[in-house]
């Protein structure tokens, strides 16, 4: 059972801004440093004309291919890496770092509308009414969702099947002044399958899978052949008397309706909230950046 369909963007994000978006592609303020990127879901036009853009962009992304570019430096202070922070608001006090960079498949080590899940995870951990809390974060990219974890004070288990990604995350770890997440790179779907075999549980779990993937070991991932088993996984995996769950999907045409129809697998009475991501630039369009499902129970 669901409450409608929801939409959220972050809130006091200082360090980020959506300034434009249209023709395909978005502007974007990283700090102090102004991008030009590729956005497929921007269909519509742009307030500001590409000049304008220009003049106020630090550095664009040139696409070669569907997966890879070269980045263009329009301003000669453009730096291939440097450092942005979150403030967690359910957390007083707290502070995430993220070490950004001009990769060659166009992301810079962020995806800023997760700070929604972020504060949902940090309020989930803090309010949870055992400790230690135990958290999973799946597909985890370079870790925003562990650190927010962590940053509460769960116990908090970070996994990837990229190598360098997971070393990301652990030196956005280090700048943001915490420890002892567990780092663990491997394929998601074999590791939920012996995490259910061994009777492991989580008092909070999040998954993020990308539409098309590959594990350390060349298993191939494909988003619609593969999510409904590991939902069913993940859906085991959590402890069953405290906990919180968030399936998140970028991937044009998956719906919110579609997670509403994976969480509520087995129980159609599991209370499940259901909506999208957004960001929202200075002239009010709204960027449309992924559906989402969750559900909590303590």
């Amino acid at each position: 059972m669901s409450r409608g369909i929801q939409a959220f963007t972050p809130q006091g994000f200082a360090d980020y801004e959506l300034i434009d978006s249209g023709g395909f592609l978005k502007l974007e303020r990283f700090g102090q440093f102004i991008t030009i990127r590729p956005e497929p879901q921007a269909v519509w036009d742009s307030s500001l004309t590409m000049p304008e853009w220009e003049k106020m962009a630090h550095v664009r992304f040139e696409p070669k291919s569907s997966s890879s570019g070269n980045w263009v430096k329009l301003k000669k202070n453009m730096p291939d890496q440097w450092q942005i922070k979150y403030a967690i608001q359910s957390i007083e006090s707290k502070e995430i770092a993220f070490r950004l960079g001009l990769t060659s498949f166009k992301h810079v080590g962020i995806f800023p509308e997760q700070a929604v899940n972020w504060e949902y995870i940090a309020d989930s951990v803090s309010r949870m009414p055992i400790q230690p809390v135990r958290f999973l974060n799946l597909f985890a990219y370079t870790g925003g969702a562990s650190l927010a974890a962590r940053a509460a004070g769960a116990e908090t288990l970070h996994l990837d099947s990229i190598k360098q990604v997971v070393n990301w995350a652990n030196e956005n770890q280090q700048l943001s002044g915490l420890k002892d997440i567990r780092w663990v790179v491997e394929d998601a779907l074999k590791f939920a399958r012996r995490e259910v075999k061994r009777g492991n549980k989580y008092n909070g779990i999040i998954l993020d899978p990308p539409a098309f993937g590959h594990g350390p070991n060349g298993e191939k991932w494909k988003l619609e052949d593969q999510i409904n088993e590991m939902v069913k996984l993940v859906l085991e995996l959590l402890d069953d008397q405290y906990h919180f769950l968030i399936l998140n999907a970028y991937s044009l045409g998956f719906s919110s309706l579609i997670l509403e129809n994976l969480l509520q697998s087995g129980d159609k009475k599991r209370k499940v909230e259901i909506g999208e991501l957004y960001l929202e630039d200075r002239f009010s369009k709204r960027l449309p950046l992924g559906a989402f499902g969750r559900l909590r129970n303590f």
